[in-house]
Formats: structure tokens, C-alpha cells, sequence
């Protein structure tokens, strides 16, 4: 029934289309927000923020469920307002679906977690050398393990260098060797997952890590990421008083790059998004942990590799020395 006002106009009914559905108008507003907002999510209350960066370019999928409920309810206010997290999602990755052409490089990078459960050496090796890298960077290498990588890859590359469960294996002369601690507190000396190396390549000297930071897990008290955070933090340390005028970190760095918890790292080395390079589950990836970030230097065309028997995806970046 429509309801006549003092002045002879006629509003809309109490049950109508409009006016229906303002829970969902609610969600709507609240998800755009948190999209379009996402950097001012604060890192604490079981890490919310890091949570949130993890499934961030999955939050689109809310759309088109507010727009069924919107059709249910027959709310027509509520239809409209569900396109808001689609608009707020568009700003934020819109820019990283944008075309861009082949440029030049210098080196091809692979980076990969490997897997210490992962028994098929020969496959993996061959997959990643489908790529014809300059460099190859491993983690989670074992006692095990390690001897048939080892012997996998010496026919191709001349020089390599390990340091506990992460190696580098180059084309090129390595110069300089190094452990990087980057232990959090509380984990024992046997814990030792980054090493630092100076390969000398015909475009120049360039630096390059290799880490793979401790695990997060997700619970009931939000996303376990402290021991994470705190190695993030000593990595960026290292690299932030590093000399060096080119860096390559590749490694398998158990977070995207939004996550806030890798701040003080991706402040000191970085690359440009293009698309979206998700790497675990390898089964069916959701999120990027690996990566191949630089400072110095630009990382272009970073692609994800077919799998290789392990739980992560490879990676395969071209990267400048723009020297």
C-alpha cells in the first residue's frame, strides 16, 4: 500500500524494493569497505590483517552471493550496493589485469620449494630447466634430497652453494657465500633457511638471497604468523644494510604480497603485479607464497610453472640488472 505525505506526494511502501534487504545492504557496504581498504586493517586480533590480505583476491566471489540473496529477497537497493565490492575490487587489482608487452632482461630466475616429501628429483629438475634459467633457488633441501639435486643439476650449472635447507645453483661464477639468521626466538640453531651469495653474471655483480620463512597456520584464534613476521623482519634487516646496488630475494616467503606481516621486507625489495601467480596448494593454488622480489633490479614476467610433485608451485621470473 503506498502512503500519501502532507504534500500530496506519494512514497514508496514500507515492503518495497527499496527498502527490503538492508542486512545485505549492510554486508555489501562493510566488504566494499574492507576491499578498498584493506591496508588499514589492523595486524593484530589473531593477525586480521594478514588474514584478510591472504583471501583478499578471493573476497569477489562474495558478488554474485549478495546478488542471489539480493534476487531472493527482491531487493532492488540491495542488488545495486552488491556491485560496491565489485567496484572497490576492480580498484585495487583492476591495475595487475592489465596487458603489458614483453621487455627485455637479463636473467631467468627459478624459484621453488621443492618439498621435502617430494620423491620425483628427475621430473622436478626437468621441469624447471624447461625454463633454461641462470639461476635456480630451492628450499626445504634435506639430507636426503640434496645429493640427487645436487647431481640433477651440475650437468647445467657450474656453480652452486647450500646453506641448510635452501641452495643456489648458477650459470654464473658465485663470488661470495653467507648464512643470513634469520631465526625467530625460540627456534634453535639447526633452524637455517636463508643464505646470501654474489654471483658475478656478464651484465653485472648482482646479490641474491634465498630464504623460506616459517609456516602460518590458520585456527581458531585467527592466523599464527608471529615466528613469520619476526624472520620477515631480520630479512628485511639484512637487506636494508646491504650494499649491494642490485638484490634478488627469491624464496618461498609464506605470504602474498599484501600481507601486512611482510612489511619490513617488501619495503626493502619489491616487484610489479601483473595477474595473479597463486602457488599453494599446488593441487589447487588460493594463495602466492613464492617469489622472486628484487631492489636494484626489475622482475618482469613472473609466470607459475606446471606441478612437480610438490605442494608448491614453481616460479620462473625474468629479471633486469638495469645496469
Amino acid at each position: 500500500m503506498e502512503v500519501e505525505a502532507e504534500n500530496g506526494t506519494r512514497s514508496a511502501p514500507a515492503g518495497s524494493t527499496w527498502r527490503r534487504g538492508r542486512p545485505l545492504v549492510l554486508i555489501a557496504v562493510l566488504l566494499a569497505l574492507v576491499i578498498a581498504l584493506h591496508e588499514l586493517v589492523p595486524n593484530r586480533w589473531g593477525n586480521l590483517g594478514s588474514l584478510v590480505a591472504t583471501f583478499l583476491p578471493w573476497f569477489v566471489l562474495a558478488v554474485p552471493l549478495l546478488l542471489l540473496a539480493a534476487a531472493l529477497r527482491r531487493s532492488a537497493l540491495a542488488a545495486l550496493l552488491a556491485l560496491a565490492p565489485l567496484a572497490a575490487w576492480v580498484g585495487v587489482f583492476g591495475p595487475q589485469l592489465m596487458p603489458v608487452e614483453a621487455e627485455a632482461y637479463d636473467l631467468t630466475v627459478v624459484q621453488h620449494n621443492v618439498a621435502d616429501d617430494n620423491h620425483d628429483v628427475e621430473r622436478t629438475v626437468n621441469l624447471l630447466l624447461a625454463e633454461d634459467p641462470d639461476i635456480v633457488a630451492l628450499e626445504e633441501l634435506t639430507s636426503e634430497n640434496l645429493p640427487q639435486y645436487e647431481a640433477a643439476l651440475e650437468p647445467t650449472f657450474e656453480h652452486h652453494t647450500t646453506q641448510g635447507t635452501v641452495g643456489l645453483w648458477s650459470r654464473h661464477p658465485i663470488s661470495e657465500r653467507t648464512r643470513v639468521d634469520i631465526r625467530p626466538a625460540g627456534i634453535d640453531a639447526s633452524w637455517d633457511r636463508c643464505l646470501r651469495a654474489v654471483v658475478q653474471t656478464p651484465e653485472g655483480e648482482v646479490t641474491v638471497y634465498v630464504a623460506h620463512l616459517p609456516s602460518v597456520r590458520v585456527g581458531p584464534r585467527g592466523l599464527a604468523a608471529y615466528s613469520r613476521n619476526r624472520s620477515a623482519e631480520l630479512l628485511g634487516e639484512a637487506i636494508a644494510a646491504d650494499p649491494a646496488p642490485a638484490v634478488v630475494l627469491a624464496g618461498d616467503l609464506n605470504g602474498n604480497l599484501l600481507d601486512p606481516g611482510l612489511a619490513p621486507l617488501t619495503d626493502e625489495v619489491s616487484r610489479e603485479e601483473h595477474g595473479f601467480r597463486f602457488t599453494f596448494p599446488s593441487a589447487l593454488p588460493v594463495v602466492q607464497l613464492d617469489h622472486v622480489l628484487a631492489r636494484g633490479a626489475e622482475v618482469r614476467d613472473l609466470r607459475v610453472l606446471p606441478r612437480s610433485g610438490s605442494d608448491h608451485l614453481p616460479v620462473v621470473s625474468r629479471v633486469s640488472l638495469g645496469q
